[in-house]
């Protein structure tokens, strides 16, 4: 374990939940390594690579274009000097309509490349049922 590691990543979560907060598709991206494999719950099964990452971006902004949730829950960061893992629950979704915020699972993957730790993977999924086929949104931690 490595304090001042886990440290650096919480700082950078936190800037980046900011990122989001503020739609700011550049702050989003800048952490993301060019090569990043990420396995997002919406629309596609992986996006490979910062661009196609970048766009599958900005199309989940386009669906929430009023004042958004997105909040970090049960955060939990693993820290050597050079790689980190980090998962926590988000909870999003536009604020003027609770009734469509619901809670997903983020688990990430850091690597600290020249100096600067840049994310490798990100998953993100939503439990789903088994006979429905529909994501449970509504389960709470």
């Amino acid at each position: 374990m490595n304090t001042a590691a886990e440290n650096e990543i919480r700082q950078l979560i936190e800037r980046w939940v900011q990122a989001v907060r503020d739609r700011d598709l550049d702050a989003i991206c800048a952490p993301y390594a060019e090569d990043i494999l990420a396995f997002d719950a919406v629309k596609a099964l992986q996006f490979v690579g910062k661009a196609a990452y970048r766009a599958h971006w900005e199309m989940c902004m386009s669906y929430c274009t009023g004042p958004m949730v997105f909040e970090v829950a049960q955060l939990q960061v693993h820290a050597d000097a050079d790689l980190a893992l980090a998962h926590w629950l988000n909870r999003c979704g536009p604020s003027d309509d609770e009734t469509q915020c619901g809670f997903m699972r983020a688990t990430v993957g850091y690597r600290r490349i020249e100096g600067h730790w840049q994310v490798i993977h990100e998953h993100w999924s939503a439990p789903f049922d088994m006979e429905t086929q529909r994501a449970l949104f509504d389960l709470k931690p």
